[in-house]
């Protein structure tokens, strides 16, 4: 599933192609994907190019188009003919479209007046000059459950997925399984250091490309080669050599170092 550096990937490769640039018409060819009426986009300019999580929001002149691309979904703009997992094709006035292409069909789109209507009960952003220790300890406080699924919780924490909450635990030698109120005051700050160090890379590596993701320009993400313990099963860990092993925590394949790591 792309997480934060993925879609800010996205985000920083749709901006030069996109901005100042108006839809002329949408075409549904999955009709799911359509979380929400869009023919209202006909007309109306991209302007600006935000995100919020995993959640892409394109301004336009009066509404807002959100995209969330779930499991296998990317974007590109592109003329031609249309790749065959293609649900969305937003026609661009002047030629080409923006398209979302998405094998497995869970990408969203919504067109709204306001974006706070599907976003607004998300948690702090990661990358934010205001996300301190402190606020990520605000986040986690009084809480008894597991580390790993509170970082996946999108109400607690926004942008974090598999892939880099598996990583940020390792880099911060954190078990998954660790409760939340169990951190002392030393490891808080070491668990914020490490979430936003491992976004960063991923952002400048292009994202993470396990299976099919890809950017706006088709190309995979470059990050894999940096991962220290996702999909590594039985390799040494970077950091003591110790096997890499595999669990399940909250229903995900999970990751991780039982020496660097341990309960």
């Amino acid at each position: 599933m792309p997480e934060l550096p993925e879609v800010e990937t996205h985000r920083r490769g749709l901006v030069p192609l996109l901005v100042g640039r108006a839809f002329a018409g949408v075409d549904v060819l999955w009709p799911k994907a359509a979380a929400a009426p869009l023919t209202g986009v006909a007309g109306q300019t991209v302007q600006r190019i935000d995100r919020r999580g995993k959640y892409l929001l394109f301004g336009l002149e009066r509404d807002w188009l959100l995209v969330h691309l779930r499991m296998t979904g990317r974007l590109e703009v592109a003329d031609g003919s249309r790749p065959c997992h293609t649900t969305l094709a937003f026609r661009l006035a002047g030629g080409g479209e923006l398209r979302l292409i998405d094998p497995r069909k869970f990408g969203r789109a919504w067109l709204v007046a306001d974006p706070q209507s599907i976003v607004g009960d998300l948690g702090p952003e990661p990358l934010s000059p205001q996300f301190t220790a402190r606020t990520l300890a605000a986040c986690l406080a009084g809480r008894r459950a597991w580390l790993k699924p509170l970082l996946l919780d999108q109400r607690v924490l926004v942008g974090l997925g598999n892939i880099y909450v598996d990583e940020a635990l390792h880099r911060a030698r954190l078990h998954p399984l660790r409760s939340a109120d169990s951190l002392t005051p030393n490891e808080m700050p070491r668990l914020h250091r490490a979430i936003r160090a491992v976004l960063r890379e991923g952002i400048a590596h292009g994202g993470t490309t396990i299976i099919s993701f890809a950017g706006p320009d088709g190309e995979p993400g470059r990050y894999r080669a940096q991962l220290r313990v996702f999909r590594r099963t039985g390799e040494p860990c970077l950091r003591c050599g110790t096997a890499i092993v595999r669990t399940v925590v909250a229903q995900r394949g999970t990751h991780l170092c039982p020496q660097c790591q341990p309960l």
